[in-house]
């Protein structure tokens, strides 16, 4: 009776074997490697410097039309900022085709009459600002900053009285306000929703064309040790890339992380579960690699990136749109790997994001299956 194996021993090394197999299948699987290792850095650096949301050095026309030292004053003050090329010029007229062409982000005018409205006080425009609105992020700089270097130049040369109340601005988390610092983070939840579902997508729906799958299904091992046997090795793989982007991010794209390892990975442990459990459900139903890759393409890299808060914000978008992203796991990813990098531990945010990916992974999984019997029919 002892040298007689009990069914749950046996499950057990039914599943030890088959994780070998998966691993050692993954070790020889070159184009396994290439995408949790090679494709999420590659990826990444082009977020880093290709994504940003910080505008620097717009070519801005200063069209100098008085030639009063105050003007010429202000003129040079525009030159002076970093945030600005002062482009030159004397009349409008040169500046507008400019403009249209996309050459210049907008144009400052300092009127002839320059002189007699900074000295008559009545709080009139003193100068015209002309931003080109097909670029709204871009527009929007150009007049705020255009509006920020005369109200500094006023205020050197003692023209603004000293206001009631003052106002002094405290950014928490990002005091820099470098778009790269959360732009990252959230990358990487982006990265890794395409990889995640990539993997399992790919390397299941081959086993489905070259028969194997039929083969594993034939064994005496159950859907669900089938399924959890593909899982490790690649849920593995996925930590490694996932803790991979992370000393990246810190080490080559100054991106702090102020919170605990533990954390981050527990999150992309819980987010893994959901992204691979997709992919499954994709070569599942596709059992095709050229198809099962652009439906992990089309449902994994473009719902994480439009639908989850990375580029835009969730409670801007229609009602209808919001409750699609409740189903998007890569929602709550970003947003715990936000709050991890930039803010700290805050498992107040971190344990219901968790428990919604694994909820979504739990649903694709139940799904694959369903959809994978141990027939052949």
């Amino acid at each position: 009776m002892n040298g007689t194996p009990t069914p749950r021993r046996s499950a057990r090394r039914r599943l030890g074997a088959l994780v070998r197999k998966e691993t050692r299948q993954v070790v020889r699987d070159p184009a396994a490697i290439l995408i949790a290792f090679v494709l999420p850095i590659v990826l990444l650096f082009l977020f880093a410097f290709a994504v940003s949301l910080d505008v620097q050095g717009v070519r801005l026309g200063v069209v100098l039309e008085s030639d009063a030292a105050e003007a010429q004053s202000l003129a040079a003050a525009f030159g002076a900022t970093r945030y600005f090329e002062a482009v030159p010029a004397r009349d409008r007229r040169e500046a507008a085709p400019r403009v249209v062409a996309g050459e210049l982000g907008g144009f400052v005018v300092i009127p002839q009459d320059f002189e007699r409205r900074l000295a008559a006080r009545t709080g009139d425009p003193i100068v015209q600002v002309i931003t080109d609105g097909s670029m709204p992020n871009t527009a929007k700089f150009v007049s705020s900053y255009a509006e920020g270097v005369v109200t500094s130049w006023l205020a050197g040369r003692g023209g603004l009285a000293e206001p009631p109340v003052s106002l002094a601005p405290r950014f928490w988390f990002n005091p820099e306000i470098e778009s790269r610092r959360f732009l990252i983070p959230g990358a990487i939840a982006i990265v890794m929703a395409m990889i995640g579902t990539l993997l399992t997508a790919l390397v299941v729906a081959r086993e489905w064309e070259r028969g194997t799958m039929e083969a594993l299904i034939s064994t005496p091992a159950g859907i669900f040790e089938i399924l959890l046997g593909k899982l490790v090795p690649y849920f593995a793989l996925g930590i490694i890339a996932s803790l991979g982007c992370a000393l990246v991010a810190i080490g080559l794209l100054d991106v702090p992380l102020r919170g605990s390892w533990l954390a981050l990975l527990a999150m992309s442990s819980a987010f893994l579960v959901a992204a691979l459990g997709q992919g499954m459900l994709i070569s599942a139903l596709a059992r095709n690699q050229f198809v099962a890759a652009q439906v992990a393409l089309l449902s994994g890299f473009l719902p994480a990136l439009l639908l989850s808060g990375f580029l835009f914000e969730i409670d801007s978008m229609p009602a209808i749109i919001r409750g699609i992203t409740y189903v998007v796991a890569a929602r709550y990813y970003v947003a715990s790997l936000q709050t991890v990098f930039l803010a700290g531990d805050a498992w107040s945010v971190f344990l219901p994001n968790m428990l919604a990916m694994l909820a979504i992974g739990a649903v694709f999984f139940g799904i694959t299956a369903l959809k994978t019997r141990k027939s052949l029919d």
